[in-house]
């Protein structure tokens, strides 16, 4: 194997980085017509960097409308529309926009998290960015808010630390800076770039990303430290080296967008590289079977976590389930079988490349799963001995907070950094060459859409941006840390039983 240098620390400076396309997709659209003279009024007007006329040039480029917060403008006073001395500007709602996504991942939430991986900060209000149309889970949820914060309590001082390791063993005690970390996607599914720039932020932030199942790629040694190892049912790319180089070694039982299915990737995007990686034969349709066939019981699951625990003395180990009906009582088997993290993994999560009729007809809604699963563990006596992980439908920091105020622990987030990337949710993952962005692509001339560095700049600020809506909330709810958080359903109301929402 080759040997690879440590890596240069990957800031968290939060730094700009615009979009791929000159004419981003926004929510609105500046008209300019022939009547413009190019006085340059809109240019000193707009501060959102919509009208821009670069040094030496004549002429007011073509705006960058999608930054533009639209009727909003006329709110603050300083609207470019009203300030054109000629007439020549005109706003209208961008069609193209409205196409985009679906009932979860609506418009509006593309473009706010767009907003966030290009700035680190969070969008205006002239987007949606908290709740999306689905009308049931975390957009049925609000938070309670108190009429002001504790005197004293200080932005600054509020922790968002979280620790894996509650078993008090002897395994390291790692702790990650934000509750959240990367999704498990695998070298196949997900193009190396995007892939790297998942490492290199969970490098910076202190966290960690995971490989999936698709094996583990070299160029993920110099991250090691902060990328999780997935044992998957079809044990690809599975080897005792890649089990020893990992903090932490994840078990994924079922995937929560497809339970009872598997696993699967299709033939065009099992590459001569995916299949060398895989061990399996390019072109050929790959299949993981349900279940692991060696585990029939909570015996064997500890018989597997066993294997792993003398394998790698150091590693923390993780269970990715599903959230079946009986879901509390396979949370109840991790622990007692020695796991350090419970991986609960929602409907509501997977790509484009997971099948509706299971998204939507088999697994609990991860909403139901958190409380179910933190409520028994307390009744057991074991919640504090264990860290619960959920997924599966986490959009936003606000998704984030309420599956921790559930009963969660922290998150695990997936597609979320897929839309950062540019993603535009046209669920064509399944496909090599179906990607119109370029990033759940095995294809090399797609592959050249986008670069590692850009990648990683926008999973940075994506991070800064969700961590800085997650203190304001915690902030506004009064609380001093997010382990503060967990299991404060009384913060939280629903709107279809609360007659106050």
């Amino acid at each position: 194997m080759r040997t690879f240098p440590e890596p240069a620390e990957v800031s968290r400076e939060v730094r700009p980085a615009p979009p791929r396309y000159r004419n981003e997709i926004g929510k609105y659209g500046i008209h300019r017509s022939s009547r413009c003279v190019d006085c340059g009024r809109c240019v000193e007007t707009c501060r959102y960097g919509v009208h821009v006329r670069p040094e030496g040039y004549l002429h007011v480029m073509r705006p960058y409308d999608y930054r533009c917060i639209g009727p909003d403008c006329k709110d603050t006073g300083i609207c470019c529309i009203e300030a054109c001395p000629r007439g020549a500007l005109k706003l209208s709602a961008n069609p193209v926009s409205e196409t985009m996504g679906d009932h979860r991942w609506t418009p509006d939430l593309l473009l706010s998290t767009w907003a966030m991986a290009e700035t680190g900060r969070p969008p205006g209000t002239h987007l949606e960015s908290e709740v999306g149309a689905s009308g049931g889970g975390f957009d049925r949820l609000r938070f309670r808010f108190p009429d002001s914060p504790p005197a004293g309590l200080r932005r600054e001082d509020i922790s968002t630390r979280l620790p894996l390791n509650r078993r008090g063993d002897s395994r390291p005690r790692i702790t990650i800076d934000v509750p959240w970390y990367g999704g498990g996607m695998s070298f196949g599914s997900t193009n190396i770039r995007a892939l790297l720039g998942k490492a290199r932020v969970a490098k910076a932030f202190n966290g960690f990303t995971c490989t999936g199942e698709g094996g583990y790629p070299e160029r993920f040694i110099p991250y090691r430290d902060h990328v999780i190892t997935q044992v998957a049912t079809g044990l690809f790319g599975v080897r005792e080296e890649t089990i020893q180089r990992a903090p932490i070694v994840e078990f994924k039982y079922a995937q929560g967008a497809k339970p009872g299915l598997g696993g699967h990737l299709l033939g065009d995007k099992n590459t001569p590289s995916v299949a060398a990686m895989r061990e399996t034969v390019a072109g050929v349709s790959l299949f993981s079977p349900f279940p692991f066939h060696s585990v029939y019981s909570v015996e064997d699951h500890k018989k597997h976590l066993d294997w792993i625990a003398h394998v790698n003395p150091r590693a923390l180990l993780s269970a990715k389930v599903s959230t079946p009906g009986d879901v509390d009582m396979v949370a109840v088997g991790v622990y007692y079988a020695g796991g350090h993290i419970l991986h609960l993994d929602g409907s509501y999560g997977g790509t484009g490349a997971a099948p509706n009729v299971a998204k939507k007809n088999i697994a609990m809604p991860i909403e139901y799963a958190i409380g179910r699963v933190h409520r028994f563990l307390e009744a057991e006596g074991i919640r504090d001995r264990i860290t619960v992980i959920a997924s599966g439908g986490i959009r936003t920091p606000a998704d984030a907070a309420k599956a921790i105020a559930l009963g969660a622990d922290g998150c695990v987030i997936g597609t979320a950094e897929l839309v950062a990337l540019g993603c535009i949710r046209c669920t064509a993952c399944e496909s090599g060459r179906g990607c119109a962005r370029g990033i759940a692509t095995t294809d090399d001339a797609l592959l050249e859409l986008i670069d590692v560095e850009w990648c990683t700049q926008r999973l940075v600020n994506l991070y800064a941006a969700w961590r800085h809506a997650l203190v304001e909330l915690l902030y506004r709810l009064g609380l001093d840390s997010v382990s503060a958080l967990r299991g404060r359903t009384d913060l939280l109301t629903h709107l279809d039983y609360d007659d106050e929402a």
